[in-house]
């Protein structure tokens, strides 16, 4: 059954969907595959990119503030989600595109953990943590 199950996709709540619609777009290249409302006043959109990666964004009015603006160690001193994932074929040009694009810089590019790769982090306009991993030579 392990071999039946992937990643579809993750899910963030924001407060201004069209900013972060905007930035996921021009920062790493998703495209809008549906917009949608939901009960109760939540607007949303799902973003892919052609590999199949998701981002499914939402603003619900009143949303109670998160972990935002956190760093890696921060992050991991919580329980629950810390942080979102994206794999990137050039993680120097991802980095600067997110940054670029009105990101904040959290990490530059480094050597990852994971032999074989480097690893950058940044912060979504929002202040979520967005982890960028491409290759040793990217």
């Amino acid at each position: 059954m392990s071999d039946e199950i992937r990643p579809h996709h993750v899910g963030l709540t924001v407060e201004d969907l069209d900013r972060a619609r905007d930035w996921y777009m021009a920062a790493f290249g998703f495209a809008p595959a549906m917009t949608f409302e939901l009960p109760g006043g939540a607007r949303g959109v799902m973003l892919r990119t052609t590999g199949g990666a998701g981002v499914e964004l939402f603003e619900v009015a009143g949303a109670a503030d998160g972990m935002a603006w956190a760093d890696p160690p921060a992050a991991l001193r919580r329980r629950g989600f810390g942080h979102v994932a994206l794999e990137v074929g050039d993680l120097d040009a991802a980095f600067a595109a997110a940054v670029d694009g009105g990101g904040a810089p959290v990490w530059d590019p480094r050597q990852s953990p994971e032999p074989g790769r480097r690893m950058a982090f940044v912060h979504d306009p929002e202040g979520n943590l967005v982890e960028l991993i491409g290759p040793q030579d990217g």
